[in-house]
Formats: C-alpha cells, sequence, structure tokens
C-alpha cells in the first residue's frame, strides 16, 4: 500500500526506511513527526503517544491526526485479524507476494520463525 499511495502522490520513498528510519531518499512531508506517532503507537506508551499526538496535532491539524491513528489502528487490526483467524504469512498473499519488497524493507532481517516465509 505504501508504495502504490508514493506513486499517487508522487512523494520519494526508500523502503527500507520503513525498518531502518527516514534517509535522505525519502520525503514525506512531516514524515519525522508521524513517524514518532507510528512508533509511539507500537511501544504502547501512553506518553509518547500524547506528546507524538500533540506534535502532529500541532503542525497538520485534527483531520491528519486522525487519519493516522485509523492508519495505525487498521495496520494493526490487519494483523491481529490475520493472526487470530491463523493465516500463515507465506499465504497472506495467496502465496504470491513480492520476495524482493520483503527483501528491501528488511522483513527478512526480522527474528521469524524458520521456515515460515
Amino acid at each position: 500500500m505504501l508504495r502504490e499511495s508514493s506513486k499517487i502522490s508522487g512523494y520519494r520513498i526508500k523502503l527500507r526506511d520503513i525498518t531502518q528510519g527516514l534517509s535522505d531518499e525519502t520525503h514525506i512531508p512531516h514524515g519525522d513527526i508521524l513517524i514518532e506517532l507510528a512508533d509511539s503507537v507500537v511501544a504502547r506508551d501512553n506518553n509518547k503517544i500524547e506528546n507524538a499526538r500533540n506534535k502532529v496535532f500541532g503542525s497538520l491539524g485534527n483531520d491528519a491526526v486522525v487519519d493516522a491513528l485509523a492508519v495505525a489502528a487498521a495496520f494493526h487490526g490487519f494483523v491481529r485479524i490475520a493472526d487470530a483467524i491463523g493465516i500463515p504469512y507465506a499465504t497472506a498473499a495467496k502465496g504470491s507476494d513480492a520476495p524482493e519488497i520483503r527483501e528491501e524493507v528488511g522483513i527478512n532481517d526480522f527474528n521469524l520463525i524458520k521456515g515460515s516465509i
């Protein structure tokens, strides 16, 4: 989804930045504060979430806060739903996900159960 939305918006992204942090090759307006918000949500740290939410609100307004947190919640939900109903990673994309994207993003570097990809 990120790859396609960047094509539509015209923003430059380096997929590896998803796991390595923003580089000079990625240009997303206010990306630093949006990443701070996403990281705080993943960390489940209420103080960090509040601080990051306030930064997004101050820079981009209420609609951006709602959009950013809705996206974070949706992605979190996708994983929980897949896990809950037992969809194995290898078949999540009907077995046709793109291994080059997994490599570029750095997913293959995660500590996965052997044989799960």
